[in-house]
């Protein structure tokens, strides 16, 4: 958890509600998970998002898939307060993800840039296995490549950044078996490493990242979606600012 609660302010929470439904980022996060669940699980029933933040993703999957009962878990109240405007129908928990305790009660859990602010993430991995039934999947994103590093990662008190290996071995050391396992934001890697490596620490802003132009917002997410048409017919990119992986129990 954050050494630092103010990081997560009503403040905070009420500014990235806002930029979420703009940003080039958040927008192509969604896009790529709800491929993954179309096309990658034939359908669930049970589903649980935790970390769930503003309820952004959640919204999305809960209009994609209005028979499922939906369930998310937030560690800070005043991010339960945007998701709950956002998915009134959603059961919500405030929840302590190193105190979760759930054995095969969904189908579907999910945790979309998460476990990166877990000191001990591995005991988190294999807390969500255990909460996953028998034949159900476990959907998470993080941030990829350690030599990506800068002053957002500090600032988001994140605790690492992965590697593909890194991931696969600990969700398979959970008694899951890895699905599919690809990278994102691919195309726009070198522009991301070179505006981390250029941001200078004492003067870092985390939310300059979301002050840019519409004209810059609309091309990032155009390339975003060519990156997606490419993913889509099969590609998996070995590099990118993130990883999704997609793993089912055994």
């Amino acid at each position: 958890m954050s050494s630092n609660p103010e990081y997560f302010s009503a403040e905070v929470y009420e500014k990235l509600a806002h930029v979420e439904n703009q940003s080039w980022w958040f927008k192509s996060r969604n896009e790529i998970i709800l491929w993954v669940l179309k096309t990658k699980i034939s359908s669930f029933n049970n589903f649980l998002e935790v970390g769930c933040g503003t309820g952004f993703v959640l919204e999305r999957i809960a209009k994609e898939y209005p028979k499922a009962h939906i369930n998310a878990s937030e560690y800070y109240e005043e991010g339960l307060v945007f998701a709950k405007k956002r998915v009134p129908r959603a059961n919500f928990s405030k929840l302590d993800i190193t105190e979760f305790k759930s054995s095969k009660e969904f189908d579907l859990v999910c945790a979309f840039d998460v476990i990166e602010h877990i000191k001990n993430d591995v005991l988190v991995i294999n807390s969500l296995a255990n909460a996953i039934d028998e034949g159900g999947y476990l959907l998470v994103t993080v941030p990829q490549h350690e030599f990506l590093w800068s002053s957002m990662d500090d600032e988001a008190r994140h605790e690492r950044r992965y590697s593909k290996i890194d991931l696969v071995r600990k969700v398979e050391d959970a008694g899951l078996s890895v699905c599919y396992v690809t990278s994102f934001v691919s195309l726009l890697m070198p522009l991301m490493w070179a505006a981390r490596k250029k941001s200078n620490p004492e003067t870092f802003d985390p939310w300059e990242q979301f002050q840019i132009s519409k004209k810059l917002n609309l091309i990032l997410e155009l390339v975003m979606k060519v990156e997606f048409i490419f993913i889509k017919l099969g590609i998996r990119f070995p590099f990118g600012g993130s990883l999704l992986l997609l793993a089912r129990k055994r």
